[in-house]
């Protein structure tokens, strides 16, 4: 049972007769997630949890709360249309020993300080509803300051899980699991409630927070194409065509060298692409790194080297169903870190993260093994 300090109202009482949506940013000083909200209508949805590993549904007598972020954008606002169709469904299906908060982000970053705050507030998990971008920001809301965030209900004994509900353009991170943009299926996962340690990866720089992704971060030409298809999700997957058209437009190969766990500078010429994965799956269905295992405590990297346009044409193919690795140029290593810095320091080398530009090199990748519970 939540046993919450006594200055804070629990996350439990404010949930068991009412349903609420947040629509405001988080800040430190105001640590509830529910206060001042909007009441909607009464309703209790199932859950359930467990602890580290793979664990089966708990029998506890308590009801457990679920905080769910929607991207109501998302998909060119077709998140918003399916998440109101589900809704019914996820009552009918789960409608228990679980009460829920619906959550509407309101632009970027706001996943982060939603999730954020309900963890502090005893969330039993926090499910991104959305694609790729949506559970990317909704990860980082699981860090603070370069450190987990930390539950304000001391006795609570469990950790927040992480769930997803893929309703996105792209949902590559589902893919590694088999996962289908099926959100019945997604509904279901949740009513078994097994829960599975994932790790996650962190990416540094000097004189910046740490970053965190759950999928695949990636340097040079895919992340710069990445950077261009954010511009053209209106038009769905193809938006991943039309950004790796226009990041080929004045693009040069470039040297690069890089430390793998600490040891020695090594010199990599003429990267094409770097991608750093923690899953396998990036681009709108790309099977870039595929012996990456979020479970695994380690990173596959995956180096193109040399690569002119018309390779990307004859080997399109390769790409999307991982057999890339046998390609001359292209070479795969599994690591816990990785340091990526280019030769001639020109700024200029685009870096992203599950989608999301970062910013240029240099950067430090490492893995944080088992760092997140995931409701798989």
């Amino acid at each position: 049972m939540l046993s919450p300090g006594a200055e804070l109202p629990t996350i439990t009482t404010m949930l068991r007769t009412n349903f609420y949506i947040s629509n405001r940013s988080y800040t430190a000083k105001q640590p509830s997630l529910f206060r001042g909200q909007h009441r909607v209508s009464s309703v209790r949805i199932t859950h359930c949890s467990g602890g580290g590993g793979a664990t089966a549904v708990s029998s506890s007598s308590r009801l457990r709360d679920l905080v769910f972020v929607v991207n109501p954008q998302g998909a060119n606002g077709r998140t918003a249309q399916e998440w109101k169709k589900l809704l019914p469904y996820l009552r009918s299906r789960l409608a228990k020993d679980c009460n829920i908060c619906e959550s509407l982000t309101s632009g970027p970053s706001h996943a982060i300080d939603i999730t954020r705050e309900a963890i502090r507030d005893g969330a039993d998990a926090v499910i991104a509803v959305g694609g790729d971008g949506t559970l990317h920001e909704v990860v980082n809301g699981f860090f603070w300051e370069g450190k987990p965030v930390g539950n304000l209900n001391r006795e609570a004994g469990h950790s927040a899980a992480l769930g997803l509900i893929p309703l996105g353009t792209g949902s590559d991170f589902a893919r590694t699991f088999g996962w289908k943009n099926d959100p019945r299926e997604a509904v279901e996962r949740i009513a078994k409630g097994i829960r599975a340690r994932v790790d996650v990866g962190v990416i540094d720089q000097e004189g910046r927070a740490s970053h965190y992704f759950i999928n695949v971060a990636d340097v040079h030409l895919s992340a710069k194409a990445g950077f261009y298809a954010s511009k053209y999700k209106k038009f769905g997957n193809l938006c991943y065509v039309i950004g790796a058209l226009q990041a080929f437009m004045g693009h040069d190969n470039r040297d690069m060298r890089i430390k793998v766990n600490g040891g020695e500078w090594e010199v990599y010429p003429q990267v094409t692409a770097l991608c750093v994965g923690n899953a396998k799956y990036f681009g709108g269905g790309m099977k870039i790194t595929p012996n990456a295992v979020p479970g695994n405590g380690n990173l596959e990297v995956v180096v193109l080297q040399d690569f002119k346009w018309y390779d990307f044409i004859l080997k399109l193919h390769k790409l999307y169903n991982g057999t890339h690795l046998s390609v001359n140029n292209v070479s795969s290593r599994s690591v816990q870190s990785i340091e990526v810095e280019e030769i001639s320091e020109s700024g200029s080398i685009y870096v992203q993260s599950d989608g999301e530009h970062l910013g240029f090199l240099p950067r430090k990748f490492q893995v944080l093994p088992g760092a997140i519970d995931m409701i798989s």
